[in-house]
């Protein structure tokens, strides 16, 4: 009977706790980001001609334009690389003013939360 009543209130407790997890998600907007618009980061040289290395980053877990705006400026802030991502590929496209070693572009990706399972060579 005891054991019972634990499994009742485990239960009760981790139905609690995902209603307000839900909830909470639910009313800040887009990916918890409090419902407001990523600021982009802004590439100083727009110029293609100076980037000659090319990689594309496909990426997983990136569900909205938040999501794309956090992986963009988490590689914009590298020093000499320009990214811009295709939410609906799930996809950046990476010009880099010099090679980069795939491990530097996956933890920059990776720490703004998102993984990085495939990178194509171009």
């Amino acid at each position: 009977m005891t054991a019972t009543i634990l499994i009742c209130i485990a239960i009760a407790v981790i139905v609690i706790l995902g209603v307000r997890s839900y909830m909470k998600r639910v009313s800040s907007g887009c990916c918890g980001s409090g419902g407001g618009t990523v600021k982009k980061i802004r590439v100083p040289d727009k110029d293609k001609s100076h980037y000659p290395y090319r990689k594309v980053l496909w990426i997983d877990g990136m569900v909205c334009g938040n999501c794309a705006a956090n992986v963009e400026n988490a590689l914009n802030s590298l020093d000499g690389v320009w990214a811009k991502v295709n939410l609906t590929e799930k996809k950046a496209e990476v010009l880099m003013k010099k090679p980069f070693d795939d491990e530097i572009l996956k933890l920059s990706v990776k720490d703004s939360g998102y993984t990085v399972f495939r990178i194509d060579e171009s």
